[in-house]
């Protein structure tokens, strides 16, 4: 299975670092993209060497899409490659995970009406004006997509999303 974390500057560092860790752990390939491929520093001063550029991304190669939160995910919405990867892993039924900010994404592609969703508090009544049900829980599942609350939330993430792969 392969897997693409997107960053860009502002990434939180928590959020990206545990989720890469945790899935390389696991035998999953894990790659991560920022908006021009080039070095992004996360809230924390922690910097990543992108793997792809946004505009390299072919989807068909990759099993499963993440999207942190932090001040990225305000750039991040911002880039029509990146709404783009987001609609197209859903609709597609690949497995998409939000964390926290990272559902800001899904957002602005227009993703999430009808479905059920968890994200930080600072975005709940964004979440809801575009047509998603907030629910104020750690992490939720709603077919293919998986949100979760906050990066303190993450070891329910794992012990939510770590069955339902599958090393390929």
């Amino acid at each position: 299975m392969k897997a693409l974390i997107l960053a860009a500057e502002g990434f939180e560092d928590l959020e990206v670092h545990m989720m890469w860790y945790r899935l390389l752990e696991d035998g999953i390939q894990v790659y991560i993209a920022s908006p021009s491929g080039m070095v992004v520093t996360g809230l924390h001063g922690y910097r990543i060497d992108p793997d792809l550029a946004l505009r390299e991304i072919n989807p068909n190669e990759f099993e499963m899409l993440l999207l942190p939160g932090g001040a990225a995910s305000e750039r991040l919405r911002q880039r029509e490659e990146a709404l783009d990867l987001a609609r197209t892993f859903l609709e597609e039924g690949k497995r998409v995970v939000a964390i926290g900010r990272g559902a800001q994404i899904l957002i602005s592609a227009g993703a999430i009406n009808n479905r059920r969703v968890t994200c930080a508090e600072a975005i709940r009544d964004d979440v809801k004006a575009a047509g998603a049900s907030y629910c104020d829980e750690p992490v939720v599942v709603d077919n293919n997509l998986v949100t979760c609350a906050h990066a303190e939330d993450m070891p329910c993430l794992f012990r939510t999303i770590m069955p339902l792969l599958t090393v390929a």
